[in-house]
C-alpha cells in the first residue's frame, strides 16, 4: 500500500474551504432574502450558511454567531434543537401559502399530494421542535411591558 504524502490533507482541506465559502455566502444570503420575501425560509439557510462557514473561515463563523438577531438562532438550534415559535409560525405559513399557491396555479394533483405530503412531514418536524431557552423570557417580558 502507498501511502498519500502528509501534505495531502491540508492540500485537500485548502482546496475545500474556497468551496464551502461560497456555499456559506450564498446560503447567508438566501436567508436574509427570506428575512424579506414571504415564500422564502430564513433559518435553513442561516444553520447552513453556520455550518459552511465552520469549515471555511472561523471569522465568519464567528461574525454569524455575533450577530444580534441570527446568532440566536443558530445557538438555540445547536444547544437545544430548539426552533424560536414565531420562526416555526412563519415556516407553517410559508409552507401553507406554498401550497395554496400550487392549488391556485393549476399543479396537477399527483404533485399537489406529493407535495402536501412533504410540506406536511416538514411541518410535522419543525412544529414538534423544542421552542428553546429564550421563549418564556421573550413572552414573560411583553406581558411585563
Amino acid at each position: 500500500m502507498t501511502r498519500a504524502p502528509a501534505s495531502a490533507p491540508t492540500l485537500a482541506r485548502a482546496l475545500s474551504r474556497p468551496f464551502w465559502l461560497v456555499i456559506g455566502i450564498a446560503c447567508l444570503v438566501l436567508g436574509l432574502l427570506g428575512s424579506v420575501l414571504p415564500l422564502l425560509p430564513t433559518t435553513p439557510f442561516v444553520l447552513a450558511a453556520a455550518f459552511a462557514f465552520a469549515r471555511s473561515s472561523p471569522r465568519l463563523q464567528a461574525w454569524l454567531y455575533r450577530h444580534p438577531r441570527l446568532g440566536p438562532l443558530i445557538t438555540d438550534w445547536k444547544d437545544h434543537g430548539a426552533i424560536a415559535p414565531r420562526a416555526k409560525k412563519m415556516a407553517v405559513a410559508a409552507m401553507a401559502a406554498a401550497l395554496l399557491f400550487s392549488i391556485l396555479g393549476g399543479v396537477p394533483l399527483w404533485l399537489l399530494l406529493v407535495q402536501a405530503l412533504v410540506l406536511g412531514a416538514v411541518a410535522t418536524f419543525v412544529l414538534t421542535r423544542p421552542d428553546g431557552p429564550r421563549a418564556g423570557r421573550s413572552s414573560t417580558r411583553a406581558r411585563a411591558e
